[in-house]
């Protein structure tokens, strides 16, 4: 099977969470593996319990991923949803940092897919359609005439077949599932599998590996909100965020991309150096005021890093408890969102209302609308390539 790669300006297929299965990649970018015949040697464990009932009966599982520091990761198998992260602060004591829900309630209502696997395209698609090989496609539009994430019922909103993986890197789960041709108007039969592992170098990593019988838009990722000072506990106007990117894609007023790649530099959209999220969001700025603060795909300096090569996308610091958040991937851009449309209607985990920007996304990512956009990178995997990236999270403390 032929494996494509991602270039800066020529698409890649796409494979973003993490675990190399049988072959322990441990790490950003490969790791080692423990020598032929060895025993696995990570300190990390995976265990499985119910979660819920889906209205038809049909079971919800969670598996708790423990490495040996004792962070924990909680995905169920309903979205591949990551329902809990637990990571040390300066102290040492373990905090979530993510949002979402005590229970399979709260996921089956309407959420901003909070902690979710998104496919089959992450992002927009201006107008809900697109031309392929000469045919023309219409999707589900539930953005107001645009298409988002995947659809009315995207990869966030079915049950996955899953299993749990032990490897010497660390512990994972494996989801899988075939999107059938047709579903939510996409073209051809998709075969997806992702893993999710977690390892003893307190790394959440996320591979994504698909194939397909036709040509068809592909852009998977994954759409976690955090809070690094803990689930609840305020708004993160005060993180310091750092982006790679020294250019990003504006949108127009539906937030579809205007095709340009615009640089940074004198703009509130300039992360290059650390700056705190709020510092500037509410800046006299036509693109700010579009997306009610930041919503942009950005574009990342890949250096002279190969196609398929890990690079620093983001880093984010918390400073009252000190912890910290590196964003690895083989993507080409990344989506960043300051929670604009958190509204307070939502309660989350231990019934805390989320309130206006108590969380950002960090979606790695080919850029939105590059079906309708000749320039940006490819997304259309066809029969015989494979789809493969993988976005790695990296947790440590300041000093």
């Amino acid at each position: 099977m032929k494996i494509r790669s991602l270039s800066a300006l020529g698409r890649a297929p796409t494979l973003a969470v993490a675990l190399c299965l049988a072959a322990a990649c441990g790490g950003r970018e490969e790791g080692s593996s423990p020598p032929p015949g060895a025993a696995p040697t990570s300190g990390a464990t995976v265990t499985q319990e119910p979660f819920g009932v889906m209205p038809d009966g049909d079971s919800v599982q969670v598996f708790t991923l423990t490495n040996a520091h004792g962070v924990q990761a909680r995905v169920i198998t309903y979205g591949a949803i990551l329902q809990s992260l637990k990571v040390p602060d300066r102290s040492g004591a373990l905090g979530d940092v993510v949002l979402g829900f005590d229970d399979l309630a709260g996921y089956l209502g309407e959420t901003p897919y909070f902690g979710a696997l998104i496919g089959r395209y992450g992002n927009r698609i201006g107008g809900a359609r697109f031309e392929l090989d000469g045919a023309s496609y219409v999707l589900a539009a539930n953005n107001g005439p645009n298409h988002l994430h995947g659809g009315v019922r995207g990869f966030d909103k079915v049950l996955w077949d899953a299993e749990p993986v032990q490897s010497g890197s660390g512990a994972g789960v494996v989801f899988r599932r075939t999107s059938p041709a047709g579903e939510e108007g996409y073209p051809g039969a998709l075969t997806v599998q992702v893993t999710y592992t977690l390892t003893d170098a307190d790394e959440l990593v996320f591979d994504y590996l698909a194939s397909t019988d036709a040509p068809t838009p592909v852009n998977l990722t994954q759409h976690s909100y955090f809070n690094l000072a803990g689930d609840g506990s305020g708004d993160v106007l005060e993180h310091l965020l750092t982006l790679n990117a020294s250019r990003y894609t504006p949108v127009d007023a539906g937030l579809i991309p205007t095709g340009e790649l615009a640089p940074v530099e004198g703009t509130p959209f300039d992360f290059r150096v650390p700056r705190a999220i709020g510092e500037r969001i509410g800046a006299d700025d036509e693109q700010i005021r579009r997306g009610g603060g930041y919503d942009h795909n950005f574009v990342l300096d890949r250096g002279e890093a190969g196609a398929d090569q890990m690079v620093l996308a983001a880093r984010v610091e918390e400073p009252t408890t000190g912890r910290s958040m590196e964003v690895h991937t083989t993507e080409p851009g990344v989506q960043f969102y300051s929670g604009n449309f958190l509204d307070g209607t939502l309660t989350g985990k231990g019934g805390v209302v989320y309130r206006r920007r108590y969380g950002f996304c960090l979606e790695t990512q080919h850029f939105p609308d590059s079906p309708n956009k000749p320039g940006f990178p490819s997304t259309i995997l066809r029969p015989g390539e494979e789809y493969r990236t993988r976005t790695v999270l990296e947790f440590g403390v300041l000093p």
